[in-house]
């Protein structure tokens, strides 16, 4: 141990002065700027984003994955990605799609019965208390099989994936109401809402219909609540994005579509393609619904049942007076309501205008029973002129807006131009533009969709590279930037490949609202957060079989998996079950199989199953998949998977030739390593260490693992009596390597009290 921990040292040492030559191998800092050719204005821009080691970031964003069906995790401002989370499709680092926990929620999202790997996701969104993002939770939406998924925060795991019963796509998911009563989902390509009804295009105007899905979110139970969720019929033009009302507007929600023309296209009949009819006219519409009173109504009982969901149907909604359409922009792609609810922004894509609508006007003009006409299925339509506040000329190609913390301070993306304006929608007029690179869609800025934005940083969401970063194929990724806004002029600061999918949308929030646990209640299903049926404490670890079915209970904890061996016969089903008995952060243990295709992540207190069938006789290692202590690679098994019928011709296991010297050499490495642990815990128990909740966890587990070396003591006290050197040995070794783990955790300890501040106990 000695030997071990000067070797520790010396890597310590060795890194550092790796590290203080390379800061130091220039002569000064200016030398450093003329080498590489980089400005001051480069030097600050670089400054503003760096966050020292051992320091955090202010911000925490989620983006889409796009075609990757994932979400990514990064950190503002460093833009240092933290965590793929797997949601619509296999990820299998975090073993998802791999045990039978996950399984299970990637099962929801089954349609018709099939298995859907892949998965768009677009627009995610982080729950909210009064208006207020409160990091409980994140949504997200799948574009192409629509769908919805809900992730916890308190993990950072999918737990609920559920399908739209009577959209065939959606791009308008997900947002959500000011307290997270609904997860509001739009359709975008219109359909028949029936399951498997087929109608020709030519009964389109007829038969096709577009629709919002107001998804009832419980959030005692962490989900949502299929069996209180809603829609509303509308009429078949391509829906699109969504937004919340927020003070005065609250309880009030808006959907922008585009392709009112309802033109369905043809190009392989000779006709115009749709992007010529889905364009043709000035305007499109913009849908303003009373979601609080149309849930009023569905609970009243004038809803339809569609595929066994509440439909609440045009002509109830029309009659009610809870849907009503103004027109917009052509072509919009954003409909954003303002931190104080007054306006909502509109962009339309093919005009150069952003449309800022009051809610004032809207309302007084439905009190008034003011419309200019109604729509060819008898929506009420308010004129753009009695509800416009305002219209401001941008660029070319607006699409979304964001807000800054600063009152009447607004961000709108400009596609065509690729440059983010900066423009106050109180007074009508831009005050600042910056070149992205290149052809931004979304943009985001920090707590930018809530009541109290954050502002300092916006992130512009770039769909093409080109130039900006070293060439890796064809396929390029996409560029999210980062932008200093917290003066009268924006500062580009820094270029992040995203390399998963189309990111989309991003949200961000401050980091300090985050509390995630850093471990589970031991015997934890994190899928279900309820006791696992499989949990297994230390020393209750058995293997039962009932016919050709085999189930396993066992644990993981540094360095071993037990059982050591599982063994089969060939045609059974096993079901392992494992529970990772650890208590200190981080130390995560994966497991897999070998040729068998299953693979568990199991962090602190979790259990997990994987499940197969041993089809093929033969001898497969596994092993723990996550390098989890200095004798990670002998953490390892074997699944023996027999003959039918097998019978064993050897009693003996394979030996070595110990002798009594090995014995006294690896007692006295045993004393020495002893001396090293009682020295930590002098410092340790020295301080207040039990003022730091993470250094506890981590002595806890150290005197959990050497507590453990009573009992081994004695076995190797009672081989040495038989002079069993081969036990006493082996058993000693065991001793030492439990007394390795005490020391590891104990050093990491002491580390930590050293960098935060512990104080002597007097």
């Amino acid at each position: 141990m000695k030997r071990l921990n000067k070797t520790a040292i010396s890597l310590v040492v060795g890194c550092m002065g790796f590290a203080a030559s390379a800061v130091w191998s220039a002569d000064s800092l200016q030398d450093v700027l003329k080498e590489r050719g980089l400005s001051q204005q480069d030097l600050l821009a670089a400054a503003k984003t760096y966050v020292p080691t051992g320091k955090r970031d202010e911000f925490v964003a989620f983006s889409s994955g796009g075609q990757s069906g994932q979400v990514i995790v990064y950190a503002i401002p460093s833009m240092r990605i933290l965590k793929y989370i797997g949601v619509f499709t296999p990820e299998p680092w975090q073993g998802y799609g791999f045990d039978e926990s996950s399984k299970k929620v990637l099962a929801g999202g089954k349609i018709d019965g099939k298995d859907i790997t892949w998965g768009d996701t677009h627009h995610p969104a982080i729950s909210e208390t009064n208006g207020e993002y409160d990091g409980q939770f994140l949504f997200i939406n799948d574009k192409a099989n629509p769908r919805i998924a809900v992730i916890d925060l308190r993990d950072f795991e999918t737990k609920q994936i559920i399908v739209n019963p009577i959209f065939k796509s959606e791009h308008g998911g997900t947002f959500v109401t000011t307290n997270t009563e609904y997860v509001i989902e739009a359709a975008q390509y219109a359909a028949p809402l029936e399951n498997k009804k087929f109608y020709p295009l030519e009964e389109f105007n007829e038969k096709y219909r577009g629709g919002i899905t107001y998804w009832k979110f419980d959030r005692k139970e962490g989900r949502i609540d299929t069996a209180k969720s809603f829609s509303l019929e509308l009429p078949p033009y391509s829906q699109d994005l969504s937004d919340a009302g927020k003070g005065v507007s609250e309880g009030w929600s808006f959907t922008n579509s585009f392709c009112s023309e309802r033109y369905v296209g043809g190009i392989e009949k000779g006709r115009p393609p749709f992007e010529a009819g889905c364009s043709a006219k000035d305007t499109d519409y913009m849908h303003v619904i009373n979601w609080k009173k149309a849930a009023e109504l569905v609970a009243a009982g004038k809803a339809k049942k569609i595929n066994g969901h509440d439909v609440l149907m045009m002509e109830t909604a029309i009659k009610e007076g809870v849907l009503f359409l103004i027109p917009e922009p052509k072509s919009p792609h954003g409909v954003d309501v303002t931190p104080d609810g007054k306006n909502i922004i509109v962009a339309g894509k093919l005009d150069t205008h952003v449309s800022v609508y009051s809610f004032e006007k809207i309302q007084a003009a439905i009190k008034a029973g003011k419309f200019e006409s109604k729509d060819p299925y008898g929506i009420p339509v308010i004129a753009m002129k009695d509800a416009i506040a305002t219209q401001v000329s941008l660029g070319l190609g607006p699409l979304h807006t964001q807000y800054d913390s600063k009152p009447c301070i607004a961000y709108t993306s400009l596609y065509v131009d690729s440059q983010v304006a900066k423009w106050n929608y109180c007074e009508g007029k831009v005050l600042d533009k910056l070149s992205v690179h290149y052809n931004i869609g979304h943009l985001m800025t920090m707590e930018g969709d809530s009541t109290k934005p954050a502002g300092k940083y916006l992130v512009a969401l770039n769909k093409l590279a080109i130039d900006r970063f070293v060439p890796v194929g064809p396929l390029h990724p996409q560029n999210h930037q980062l932008i200093d806004i917290s003066g009268d002029k924006m500062q580009l600061l820094y270029d992040m490949p995203l390399p998963l999918g189309e990111p989309h949308y991003v949200v961000a929030i401050d980091a300090k609202k985050l509390k995630p646990a850093v471990r589970y209640k031991v015997g934890t299903d994190s899928r279900t957060d309820k006791p696992h049926a499989g949990a297994t404490k230390a020393g209750e670890e058995r293997i039962v079989k009932k016919g050709n079915k085999v189930e396993v209970f066992g644990t993981l904890i540094r360095s071993h998996i037990t059982p050591e061996t599982i063994e089969v016969e060939v045609g059974d089903e096993v079901t392992i079950n494992l529970t990772n008995l650890e208590r200190a952060q981080d130390e995560t243990h994966g497991f897999t199989v070998s040729t068998f295709n299953v693979h568990a992540s199991v962090e602190p207190g979790k259990t997990v199953a994987v499940k197969f069938k041993a089809d093929k006789e033969g001898v497969y290692p596994y092993y723990c998949t996550e390098f989890c202590s200095a004798l990670h690679l002998e953490m390892q098994g074997y699944l023996l998977v027999k003959p039918k019928g097998w019978k064993p011709t050897k009693t003996t296991l394979a030996a070595q030739n110990y002798t009594e010297a090995d014995y006294k050499a690896t007692l006295k490495k045993v004393a020495d390593t002893q001396v090293i642990i009682d020295s930590v815990v002098a410092y340790i128990t020295s301080v207040n260490y039990k003022d730091f909740p993470e250094v506890v966890a981590m002595v806890e587990d150290a005197f959990d693992q050497l507590g453990k070396t009573k009992d081994i003591k004695t076995k190797h006290e009672a081989a040495s009596a038989k002079k069993d050197w081969e036990n006493a040995n082996l058993w000693a070794e065991q001793v030492w390597q439990y007394q390795v783990k005490t020391a590891d955790l104990g050093l990491r300890a002491k580390t930590f009290l050293e960098q935060n501040g512990a104080k002597k106990v007097k």
